[in-house]
């Protein structure tokens, strides 16, 4: 950050009221005292916003941390040559074409929220300190990925995010930044392994499927299975079993029902001439088209 706008205005001011004085007073030293004294403003005083710092160096070597508000330094002897801003930044990041531990190549988007909470070693210890923190989080990213199987990368976002923040909290702890979070924004990977792993998450759905169907049918012979024991004992109740199937049957509009002679005298119907009875007895009208036979 150069010379602050107020600073600067009061320079122009300065110099401004000793030209007008010099030419009211008709003395030309006097404007050049108002621009010396402008001068010397502009360059003695500045000021740092609220969420600045201003790292002094004296002859070359670090003296001061400035800021907030007003701060004189001495010309010529004292530089700002480090403006440290402390808000949290987001920087955005990627890795292209990055092989998983499994060998599938990914490319990640993601964004890291970081600050800085110690402006000395941000301005002193490393350079261009914002480039530093994007270089180390890509490589952070890049690490990560290779040491992660795909379906992890897919699913386990919230362990990755993690993991990344650690690790280039780690990195960049020496250069006086803080890793706040690292989110994953986006993963790619390439539309032939899409394709496969549809078909695969369909196949593991038709898998899922029949099991439930397998499942289900043997849910349902165990309870024939029970049905049976109770017919066993009670012989009644199976021949009142039988009759009803029969009726349903018949109530369905059926044309033709055509039963065993076994399983007539097993419902004790007296034969097929009380069967063909019942059938007319249930069957629809003639109208309707429908006719029951035995």
């Amino acid at each position: 950050m150069g010379i602050h706008p107020l600073t600067l205005s009061v320079f122009v001011l300065l110099a401004a009221g000793g030209g007008g004085l010099a030419l009211a007073l008709e003395r030309p030293w006097v404007a050049l005292v108002g621009v010396g004294a402008g001068l010397l403003q502009a360059l003695t005083f500045r000021i740092a916003r609220q969420w600045e710092r201003a790292v002094i160096l004296r002859v070359g070597r670090y003296s001061r941390l400035c800021g907030p508000g007003w701060f004189g330094v001495i010309p010529v002897a004292e530089t700002v040559p480090y403006w440290i801003d402390l808000r949290t930044i987001t920087t955005p990041f990627a890795a292209e074409q990055t092989l998983t531990r499994d060998s599938v190549p990914v490319d990640v988007d993601a964004v890291l929220f970081w600050r800085v909470v110690e402006p000395v070693k941000a301005a002193l210890e490393v350079e261009r300190y914002r480039d530093a923190v994007a270089w180390a989080a890509q490589t952070a990213l890049r690490d990560v990925i290779g040491e992660t199987d795909l379906a992890e990368v897919l699913v386990g976002r919230q362990k990755i995010d993690a993991r990344l923040t650690d690790l280039i909290d780690h990195r960049t702890e020496a250069w006086g930044v803080k890793s706040i979070a690292v989110e994953l924004r986006d993963v790619k990977i390439p539309a032939s392994l899409q394709s496969a792993m549809s078909m695969q998450a369909q196949a593991e759905r038709e898998r899922q499927a029949r099991v439930t169907l397998s499942d289900s049918e043997l849910q349902v012979a165990s309870r024939f299975k029970e049905a049976a024991l109770s017919y066993a004992a009670n012989p009644i109740a199976l021949q009142l079993r039988a009759m009803n199937i029969l009726l349903e049957g018949m109530r369905h509009n059926a044309t033709v029902v055509i039963v065993p002679s076994s399983a007539v005298e097993t419902m004790g119907m007296g034969g097929m001439g009380g069967l063909t009875s019942l059938a007319k007895q249930f069957a629809p009208p003639s109208g309707g088209g429908g006719t029951g036979a035995a």
